[in-house]
């Protein structure tokens, strides 16, 4: 099987070395009879370049021991019918690039045609694409057309002008200095690549326009080629190694002492970083060893996995090739040794099979932590963030940061090996069986969906040597196209950082289901470098076209992606994963946006819609900053319960605690404190607004909405109701003594000053409290099974209680800061109220007659 370029052809690895020991060949490259850039009979060999429209040069960059570039050799102690010779030779080379750079600028010219009319076409009621397809597919081409437009013009008059002081190195060096315009590019290739087919699929006009193209001969010529524009998109990316092909010949033919020289050693110098930083980014399918067979096998998709090997948890570098998945783990190596991987096991795709409900393979013990020690794990490594970024910016600081920065990888790869819990099990023919654990049913769909794609076709058994398979184990290092575990300290510092605050997601509707089917949508973010399940909609039953219109607010950490599945509910029990005792859902589609800081800060909703396997998701999403979301607003009106004085609430009812604390806490323990994740899974935001109407309006069927609510929304009001205070329960004025408190080390004055601050609060606030904390002890007695452990609830609770209403940590924090999120003060939020709920119980009437002596003045 030959790896196929997006056009068909034979696809080559487009950087590798440049100049040095490299022939072209159709099943990968090797270097015999090629050495010292001589062919077999002695002559030089020059660069394959191949200018043919849809083809793209075998490039090499040569490269020293340690890998670093090294450049051509100049000519030196040159005679003067040398120097005449060289100075042709440039000429050469120049008028050559000149007419392939005629070339480029016809091609770009004919993508950007009809960008003009699509435009025109957007704005009426039958547009042929959207402005944002626009947008993505045509993203740069404009800015590179007159990148090269100018440079075309600047380059030609030197050569119609040719002498030895004509100089042009100037050109080429400003050329490189913007290939940033590329990097964009390339960063987006992939996307609108993607879009672009999508829309050839959804429009015929499209597709016509999209695969006839007309690109014009040289500037003499009549003729025209007919090209499609994927062709074209793929012309940017080949032209930059061209353009690094050409540097090499420059040099080689300009002499050491001639101005152009240093110019375009910068140049050059400046083209390969850019080649070198974005080659695996371009062609993540790349040809691995060719087998004694004449194979190509080829890598479709790398990653990192954790496996549960002998009880315990691995983390695994996971290769699938067209013929067998390999799974590896990255051998310890001495600096400044090359990365070397050991293969810990391989199954060849025809003899693998995945878990089938009458599976008699015993199943492995899955070690599952606590989750409050996920959270406190978070919580320190946003700490450590805080203060690496404080380090930074301190004199001398340097040092210290590099220290915090190591531990907080340590502690970020702990989280990654710990925090994975939903099962994936491959089988080999004889029965054994291999379980991965993954974070989000997302990414188990895509392994399983990639090997049974490859499945489809006629997979023949691969029996490995033990040297082919050392070999192909060896070529991993070369071949992966994920070289790093998503921890921090792997990201640039250029890097975003994502997004801290509530995303608002409103799940409208689905269209493009065949037959009628029990339906629901779960929504997953990124945070810690892994995603997670953040929210469900209801099942909309025996449907085709069901309505959701359901509003999650969810939490961001770090987010950049947000991804939404659909499913069909299973109720059928014999299709139970034994691996983790739930019933397996069938995906029937899924997809992910990117949460593009500019477009979801809006204050208005972005409407956008999400294609999967022909079934398009339409949802609403907009963002709140964790500042403005954390901000006590009181309420205009004081005749409601949200957004009022706690004391002007209880006066009104004339009652101790608060009505919508006491119904909304009797609704969950009478329903609810068996619910998994209650209080930590959200509730549906119209529901919660619907039920926060219904208390500030005093409506006399709140009972009877409160029995028909969903648990969570009712659970989801209680939380909304404490966050939107126009005070904290415990007070501004003794949040500072709240936070020394829970700092002291000693236990009996802890006590003294913990329980001296909660008889100091307003009596309403007290009881309010005290009520609150009970509630929240009978609901983590049912731990084993509703998941909450006093830690969670105090995570969940102890913000929203204590967070004061100025805080003058949070002013002027940008919205992206981790301190928005998880900082001291947080943790500290967390602690004081986790102290209270581990107290043994406390009854008003005792806290009120005990005056214990407390020295602090609060």
């Amino acid at each position: 099987m030959e790896p196929l370029s997006a056009h068909g052809l034979p696809r080559l690895s487009w950087i590798d070395t440049l100049y040095s020991k490299c022939n072209y060949n159709t099943d990968g490259y090797e270097g015999e009879g090629a050495e010292d850039g001589k062919s077999q009979d002695g002559s030089e060999t020059l660069p394959y370049i191949d200018e043919s429209p849809t083809m793209s040069p075998q490039l090499c960059v040569a490269q020293g021991p340690d890998g670093e570039v090294i450049s051509p050799t100049p000519p030196e102690g040159l005679h003067e019918g040398d120097l005449e010779k060289g100075l042709e030779m440039k000429k050469l080379v120049l008028s050559g690039f000149l007419t392939s750079e005629e070339i480029y600028i016809n091609q770009l010219e004919a993508l950007q045609l009809p960008l003009r009319p699509l435009k025109a076409t957007a704005t009426t009621s039958q547009p042929v694409l959207t402005m944002q397809q626009i947008d993505t597919i045509f993203y740069k081409i404009q800015d590179i057309l007159e990148i090269h437009k100018e440079f075309f013009d600047a380059l030609l008059p030197s050569i119609q002008q040719w002498d030895e002081k004509v100089t042009v190195g100037h050109l080429f060096k400003k050329l490189a200095s913007q290939l940033g315009v590329y990097k964009a590019f390339v960063d987006n290739y992939k996307i609108a690549l993607e879009t672009a087919e999508k829309c050839s699929q959804a429009n015929m006009q499209f597709q016509k326009i999209s695969e006839n193209l007309k690109v014009k001969g040289p500037k003499d010529s009549k003729d025209c080629t007919t090209v499609s524009m994927e062709a074209l998109l793929y012309k940017p990316i080949d032209r930059v190694t061209r353009s690094t092909l050409v540097l090499h010949d420059l040099l080689k033919h300009t002499p050491k002492d001639h101005p152009d020289f240093p110019l375009l050693q910068d140049a050059l110098r400046i083209s390969q970083n850019f080649l070198s930083s974005i080659n695996e980014e371009i062609d993540p399918r790349r040809t691995a060893v060719t087998t004694p067979k004449g194979e190509a096998r080829q890598l479709v998709k790398d990653g990192f996995l954790v496996e549960v090997s002998e009880s315990s948890r691995k983390l695994r570098h996971v290769f699938l090739f067209t013929d067998l998945l390999l799974c590896a783990k990255m051998k310890k190596t001495s600096v400044g040794r090359h990365q070397q991987y050991e293969c810990k096991w391989y199954i060849p795709l025809a003899d693998l099979t995945f878990q089938t409900p009458d599976d008699s393979d015993p199943c492995p013990s899955i070690q599952v932590l606590p989750e409050h020690e996920i959270e406190e794990m978070k919580m320190k490594i946003s700490v450590l963030k805080n203060d690496i970024q404080k380090e930074k910016k301190a004199p001398k600081g340097q040092n210290r940061a590099e220290r915090l920065r190591k531990k907080m990888n340590e502690q970020e790869s702990w989280l990654l090996l710990h925090s994975p819990t939903i099962p994936f099990r491959v089988h080999n023919k004889h029965g054994k069986s291999f379980l991965f654990l993954l974070s989000s049913d997302y990414e188990r769909s895509e392994w399983r969906e990639s090997i049974q794609k490859l499945q489809k076709k006629d997979l023949q058994v691969c029996i490995l040597t033990t040297y082919e398979l050392q070999v192909l184990t060896n070529s991993c290092v070369k071949l992966r196209t994920v070289h790093n575990i998503p921890v921090t300290g792997n990201k640039d510092d250029e890097e975003s950082s994502g997004l801290y605050g509530f995303l608002h997601v409103i799940v409208h509707s689905a269209k493009g289901f065949k037959e009628s089917a029990n339906l629901y949508c779960t929504l997953e973010v990124d945070s810690f470098g892994y995603f997670v399940s953040k929210a469900k909609t209801r099942v909309f039953r025996d449907t085709t076209e069901p309505l959701w219109n359901e509003e999650f607010e969810i939490e961001l950490e770090g987010s950049q992606y947000l991804r939404i599945l659909c499913y069909e509910k299973c109720y059928d029990k014999s299709m139970l994963n034994k691996d983790d005792n739930e019933i397996v859902d069938k995906i029937m589609g899924k997809g992910q946006v990117q949460l593009d800081p500019q477009t979801v800060q809006s204050k208005n909703w972005q409407v956008d819609v999400i294609e999967m396997n022909g079934i398009k998701v339409e949802f609403s999403m907009k963002f709140t900053s964790r500042d403005l979301s954390l901000k006590r607003t009181p309420s205009k009106k004081q005749s409601g319960v949200f957004g009022v004085k706690i004391n002007v609430v209880t006066k009104r009812e004339r009652s101790k605690v608060p009505y919508i604390v006491r119904q909304c806490i009797e609704e969950v323990e009478k329903r609810g404190i068996d619910e998994v994740g209650i209080y930590r899974i959200s509730g549906v935001a119209t529901d919660i607004q619907a039920l926060k109407s219904a208390f500030d309006t005093n409506t006399k069927d709140i009972l009877v909405m409160l029995s028909d609510m969903d648990i969570n929304a009712i659970a989801g009001t209680l939380k909304l109701y404490f966050r939107e205070l126009p005070e904290p329960l415990l007070t501004d004025r003794l949040y500072p003594a709240f936070m020394e408190g829970i700092a002291l080390s000693d236990p009996a004055a802890k006590e003294n000053c913990m329980m001296h601050l909660l008889r100091t609060l307003p009596d309403p606030n007290i009881m309010t409290f005290l009520t609150l904390l009970e509630h929240l002890k009978r609901v983590a007695e049912k731990e084993p099974v509703n998941k909450m452990s006093l830690h969670n609830l105090a995570t969940v609770f102890g913000p929203t209680l204590l967070r004061p209403s100025e805080s003058e940590s949070v002013k002027g924090q940008h919205i992206t800061s981790a301190s928005d999120i998880w900082s001291h003060d947080v943790m500290a939020q967390v602690q004081v109220l986790l102290y209270y709920l581990q107290h043994p119980p406390i009854s008003f009437a005792e806290l009120k007659r005990n005056t214990l002596y407390f020295s602090t003045d609060v």
